[in-house]
């Protein structure tokens, strides 16, 4: 629940009634104020900050290095490694000890580092914070550093400066503050020192306060300062960052430590069921605790952790060059588990530029809406009637409309490397382009009729005016909402007769007109004009006043616009859809624009509802999880809202993306399981908070790293299944030798050979391999599913029957027919071979060889004719065939060895058939859905 800011000081007022819902006379007694202009005395300030401390957020209680680095070292399967790493270093293994163990620092070193970045969210936030501040101290304004500021003070502000604590607004000409940061609010927030609002007002609305790491945008103000340090809603914000990391595992860390504990109990059984069998049939035990620890370590994968890493750094790389940034390595993997996407809505479902889409004029006697082309502040596109262009009295029209829309601004447009951005109020440089694409520039319209006057823009007013000079006269030009812009109208515009007297039909017609745009989810301005006389000419140079020049105007248009959902935000919508992703908004504009937007992009369906702040606010978390399937948007939402929605997501088992730019994201960004910041409007905080930064802030390159995330997690699970598969081969082999009561078939050095020539580099290129195509067809992945999920021990099964079978005849006919050494050597040629060439079945689980694009990882087919010469090599080579102890084969033994090694692969591409449809019907069970 979000407490209101005055609750959380020492001169809070009681009955939990929050600072905004007071006069401000009330606000300056109960904050022990004497006026604005004196302030607090020195003596005061001083007992006060004794009192409330430093205005300052709490650096969180870093971890050292070392202690960062210990923590890489509790993974079971780490464990595991370093015990084969002793194992093989007492088989006089050093190679394989020094490789095992050189991946497991690296693995440490990398783990450390991610954390530490992680941790630097706060240190972020402390750096917002304004390093000095201006307040009235003995009654003058002084300059003081912003951890003196206490509350009770008074703060100065004016346009530029950045707010040193929450306040509550007591004075104010023209203020506006940028908010973005704190409330998701894209626009400026206007200022209002006399408004008493309702206690429950949510953040976004208070028109009466000013927040810590806000800016001034516009405007002076005196403001009351009510909370200081962490008892402001950026100190809250930072709290919930510090205690928004749930603890638990990523899904892949998850899954991997399943598997890890597998593996120990499989290693465990191994060396005591062989050797207890061994010892049965009367080995020596010397010899027989060799082969059993040497297999033990061989049911290890101990290229697991190195295989994962570079899978999950390729998947940084694929990222990269999609435009998604990965701060944190597990999270490829995560994004590809991903079955919820929180996402804001402005800038990364839409544009993020304020777009005029509709222009009403009246021509002759009626009014005619007009279609405006483009996106953004780009000033390419045209205006045009119902797929036409304008007619002579349409332009004429919106020429005298264009005069307005590029006259009343002082916002420009600047072209930075082909991206168009708004320097000033976004909606004003949103008329300008408007005004440009009818066909006025701003600099050909002050050059013909100059500026002479300018009133600006106040919320009590809702309009700004400006005079301009034309010709041998003066003309006001007005622009503002439309009820109260056509109050102060007489008359209409006409083409081409100029202008007439307003009639009450004139004005039915236009509010129905208003009404009609601001139907289409449009913020409507009007446009008026009037010419003035000499005598009002020289009043309004000298002293501009509304009452003097905002009279008898004459209506000339209205105007649509609207941030507009990007053109491939739809595209993505719909791929979400196919991968059975849910895409929930949550934004901090009001309901109806937000639902007005979701339903355009196909997020909010006919059952689906919209939730505002203070709504989730009076709910409490149950109440929250059990509404949480049926809401598609979110409005008006704080920063404490916004991790509640993810977290009631995650009770429901889900794998939550959640998107932010803001301040108030960093809490639900950090809470979620992939934490999604904007690279070019995000904050540092947003950034350091997250585990992805997208750098073209676009809804769709979350989806392209969801892809990448989902194909990272295939290539682990092949490579897995390559691995493990091969590893269970020789464990059925010898096994099934031993049970037999046949000689050993394979010598420790041969079983760490095997490792080392096949579960090395064809399992590194295999998680190399590129994102099939139908991977954004399948259903996400629950929470709780495992890698070693039936199907993977089915094929796994399968692989160690096939290819332990086919060893183990080969073992016996050579028996029959030779002696034990060269039985043991085709035996041993027979398991490489077969283990090599189905590194290429295991490319994909469902398409088969014939029809894999070789070109695509041609480094794999490389690296296995270099294991295959090798292999060939320690054959021909009497050296290492006295390492081996192998003897030496022919190139006919060889060539047969290999031919035999092809049965377990056609095997299973002709099982891949049957994979393939039961892939077809998930599919089609997601499109159902």
């Amino acid at each position: 629940m979000n407490r209101a800011v005055g609750d959380r000081t020492a001169t809070a007022p009681p009955n939990g009634v929050s600072w905004h819902a007071f006069p401000t006379a009330e606000v300056l007694v109960r904050a022990g104020t004497r006026n604005t202009r004196e302030g607090l005395t020195r003596s005061e300030a001083a007992s006060r900050l004794a009192i409330h401390g430093p205005n300052e957020l709490a650096a969180a209680a870093g971890r050292s290095i070392a202690a960062l680095l210990a923590a890489q070292f509790t993974s079971l399967i780490v464990w595991l490694l370093l015990a084969a790493a002793v194992v093989s270093a007492f088989l006089g293994e050093w190679i394989d000890a020094a490789v095992i163990g050189a991946i497991v620092v690296l693995n440490a070193i990398i783990g450390a580092y991610q954390e530490y970045s992680a941790e630097q969210a706060i240190a972020a936030l402390r750096k917002m914070t304004a390093p000095l501040a201006k307040v009235a101290r003995d009654g003058g304004v002084c300059v003081i550093p912003a951890s003196e500021v206490v509350p009770g003070d008074v703060l100065a502000l004016e346009a530029g400066d950045l707010v040193a604590a929450d306040a509550r607004v007591v004075e104010a000409a023209l203020l506006s503050c940028v908010e973005k940061s704190l409330t998701g609010e894209s626009e400026p927030s206007e200022k209002i020192a006399d408004a008493v609002l309702p206690e429950q007002t949510p953040l976004a609305d208070r028109l009466n306060m000013v927040y810590t790491g806000t800016a001034v945008a516009t405007g002076t103000a005196r403001a009351v300062v009510i909370a200081t340090g962490m008892r402001t809603e950026m100190g809250q914000i930072a709290a919930l960052v510090a205690s928004a990391a749930s603890g638990e595992q990523t899904p892949l860390q998850a899954r991997l430590a399943r598997v890890g504990r597998i593996l120990v109990l499989v290693s465990l059984g191994i060396v005591a069921v062989l050797f207890a069998v061994g010892l049965a049939r009367g080995e020596p035990v010397l010899g027989l605790f060799l082969t059993a620890v040497s297999l033990a370590v061989a049911a290890v994968p101990e290229g697991l952790p190195a295989v994962v890493t570079v899978a999950l750094a390729l998947g940084v790389l694929r990222m990269a060059r999609r435009r998604a940034l990965i701060r944190r390595l597990p999270a490829v993997e995560t994004l590809g588990s991903t079955s919820v996407i929180c996402t804001d809505k402005t800038g990364t479902l839409t544009v993020g530029q304020m777009t005029v889409r509709v222009i009403v004029i009246p021509v002759e006697d009626d009014l005619q809406t007009l279609d405006v082309a483009g996106e953004g502040y780009d000033p390419i596109g045209g205006v045009s009637i119902q797929g036409r262009d304008p007619g002579e009295g349409e332009r004429t029209s919106l020429l005298r409309m264009a005069r307005n829309l590029v006259g009343v601004t002082n916002a420009s447009i600047s072209n930075k490397d082909g991206q168009f951005e708004a320097v000033g109020d976004p909606t004003e440089a949103a008329m300008l382009v408007a005004g440009i694409k009818a066909g006025l520039t701003r600099e050909d319209f002050v050059a013909r009729c100059p500026r002479i006057a300018e009133i600006p823009f106040d919320s009590d007013r809702k309009r700004s005016a400006g005079v301009f000079q034309h010709g041998g006269l003066a003309e006001a030009l007005v622009n503002g909402s439309p009820e109260a812009l056509l109050s102060l109208c007489t008359h209409i515009a006409t083409a081409p007769a100029g202008e007439r007297p307003m009639t009450d039909a004139d004005r039915e017609a236009i509010l129905s007109s208003n009404s009609l745009v601001a139907s289409r989810a449009l913020r409507v301005l009007a446009c008026a004009a009037r010419r003035l006389s000499d005598s009002e000419t020289r009043e309004a140079i000298a002293r501009p006043t509304p009452e003097s020049v905002e009279r008898d105007l004459t209506f000339i248009g209205l105007v649509g616009m609207f941030d507009p959902p990007r053109a491939e935000a739809r595209e993505a919508m719909s791929r979400c859809r196919s991968a059975g992703v849910r895409v929930v908004m949550i934004t901090g504009d009001h309901p109806k624009t937000a639902m007005a937007i979701a339903r355009d992009l196909s997020i909010a369906g006919d059952g689906d509802t919209t939730v505002s702040g203070a709504e989730l606010e009076a709910m409490d978390d149950a109440s929250l999880a059990r509404r949480v399937e049926s809401v598609a948007v979110y409005a008006r939402v704080a920063a404490a809202d916004k991790l509640r929605i993810v977290r009631a997501w995650q009770a429901r088992g889900a794998v939550v993306a959640m998107t932010g730019d803001g301040v108030n994201d960093a809490p639900a960004l950090k809470g979620a399981d992939v934490g999604v910041a904007m690279g070019r409007g995000g904050t540092e905080v947003a950034k350091q908070a997250s585990d992805m930064v997208v750098t073209d802030d676009n809804f769709a390159s979350i989806v392209a790293a969801v892809e990448e995330g989902r194909g990272v997690y295939d290539n682990i699970r092949k490579t897995m299944q390559y691995l493990l598969g091969g590893n269970a081969a020789e464990l059925l082999f010898m096994a099934a030798c031993l049970a037999s009561g046949l000689p050993m078939p394979l010598l420790p050095v041969q079983i760490l050979w095997i490792n080392l020539v096949t579960d090395g580099l064809p399992a590194l290129f295999l998680a190399a391999e590129p994102v099939e195509g139908e991977v954004m067809r399948r259903r996400p992945r629950p929470r709780t599913a495992t890698i070693m999920d039936r199907a993977f021990l089915t094929t796994m099964g399968l692989t160690a029957l096939l290819t332990g079978g086919v060893a183990m005849g080969v073992y016996v006919y050579s028996l029959r027919v030779s002696d034990e050494i060269t039985a043991r050597t085709h035996a041993f040629a027979v398991l490489v071979f077969a283990e090599l060439l189905r590194s290429f079945s295991c490319r994909s689980e469902t398409i088969p060889i014939w029809r894999m694009n070789w070109r695509t990882n041609i480094l794999l087919a490389l690296v296995v004719a270099v294991s295959f010469a090798l292999q060939i090599w320690s054959h021909h080579s009497p050296t290492l065939a006295s390492i081996m102890k192998t003897t030496v084969l022919s190139w006919k033994e060889c060539l047969a060895g290999v031919a035999v090694a092809c049965f377990p692969v056609a095997v299973l591409e002709l099982v891949k058939p049957f994979r393939a449809r039961h892939s077809l019907v998930r599919v089609a069970t997601v499109k159902e859905r």
